[in-house]
């Protein structure tokens, strides 16, 4: 038994679909009493917006859409789902994504307090890595689905910072990454969506371990994220970024999520190689 909740429809999801539209998250497949999915989603060349390197940060979003859909798949009439970690782990040489990525998902196992999403992630047919988020249940009464119209004019300059909402504030010795307030990168109750942020953390804790280009890029092998409380965006809401050590060929750093609030929302530990 998968516990999968059958009433499934087009605006029940986890992810809102402004986070959808905004991402360009698409679904390929939906099967709800089988607690499964596969979810696509382009990448074009992003760039961190400190260090000017690509990134990865955008297939934590695709992770927290796609693993944390078929745990919401399972629950209970009544109960909505929210992330409690998220993590992911990638292949050596990702290298620069400019197309579609697949994330195939499912959640195995018996239902109990919590439930686990696993899935795999693919590009131009080659598995580039694997995520897992862990969503427990709360009551869904204060939950109230939402579908707002995207605002984000794009062009061809159009960055992924600009679809984060975010820049840069400082650049040593910590990274700081000021998230601002855009209620389309909010989930359905109105905090800053799960998966957005983890990318967030991902920026800052990346640029903090590649604050010195000459040593050469060290890239994300790695990303533990722990939500600890809701991430409020706001005028001071931010992603500080720090290293906790740099090594020859490895690089661990250290990054968290503070709200508009000024309470530590979210941690991550990210490592890199090179």
């Amino acid at each position: 038994m998968t516990g999968a909740d059958e009433q499934v429809n087009q605006h029940d999801l986890e992810t809102p679909d402004s986070i959808q539209v905004r991402f360009g998250i698409e679904y390929v497949e939906s099967d709800p009493p089988k607690a499964a999915a596969v979810l696509s989603m382009p990448m074009h060349r992003f760039r961190n917006p400190s260090t000017g390197a690509p990134t990865v940060a955008p297939l934590a979003i695709l992770v927290d859409a796609a693993a944390g859909i078929v745990n919401h798949y399972r629950r209970r009439p009544g109960q909505w789902t929210v992330s409690s970690e998220l993590s992911m782990d990638l292949s050596p040489d990702v290298g620069e994504l400019d197309g579609p990525v697949l994330a195939s998902a499912h959640s195995p196992g018996p239902l109990g307090a919590t439930s686990l999403g696993i899935c795999t992630l693919t590009y131009r047919g080659v598995v580039i890595g694997t995520g897992i988020v862990r969503s427990f249940f709360i009551h869904a009464g204060d939950v109230v689905s939402q579908q707002r119209s995207e605002t984000l004019r794009r062009s061809g300059e159009t960055a992924f910072a600009d679809l984060m909402a975010v820049h840069v504030t400082q650049d040593g010795p910590a990274t700081v990454l000021a998230q601002r307030v855009d209620r389309n990168l909010n989930n359905d109750i109105d905090i800053v969506h799960g998966g957005v942020a983890a990318a967030g953390l991902e920026i800052a804790a990346s640029a903090a371990v590649n604050r010195d280009p000459s040593d050469g890029l060290l890239q994300t092998g790695s990303l533990r994220v722990n939500f600890l409380r809701p991430f409020l965006a706001g005028t001071e809401s931010r992603y500080e970024g720090t290293p906790m050590r740099l090594g020859r060929n490895t690089g661990v750093g250290d990054a968290r999520a503070i709200g508009d609030d000024g309470k530590v929302a979210i941690t991550a530990r990210m490592t890199a190689y090179r």
